[in-house]
């Protein structure tokens, strides 16, 4: 993931390669956000939690994405966006990215 702005969701890469780099992304209370960000890889993600994560895909513009534990779901390179945990509890979910 390409930071932009500044975060307070905590990033902890436990894989990182040629190939491959996995991070968990952790937002300990509601608000908590990743910053604006370009993806430069595809990459999935699988949520460690139930719950949804608000989306900022800018101008204004908030989603809300539902998210199952365990269930994961895959994106392209070029997505831009801030995500924000708009839950009342800690949450997280794994970050993989294909770098090549």
């Amino acid at each position: 993931m390409c930071s932009g702005k500044a975060s307070n969701a905590v990033p902890t890469v436990f894989i990182e390669n040629d190939r491959t780099r996995v991070t968990e992304w952790r937002f300990k209370n509601k608000g908590d956000s990743t910053g604006w960000h370009r993806h430069e890889y595809d990459y999935v993600i699988v949520p460690l939690f139930d719950g949804h994560l608000e989306i900022d895909t800018g101008a204004d513009e908030h989603t809300i994405a539902p998210l199952q534990n365990g269930v994961p779901y895959f994106r392209e390179a070029g997505v831009e966006h801030d995500v924000i945990n708009g839950n009342d509890f800690e949450c997280a979910f794994v970050e993989i990215e294909f770098l090549k």
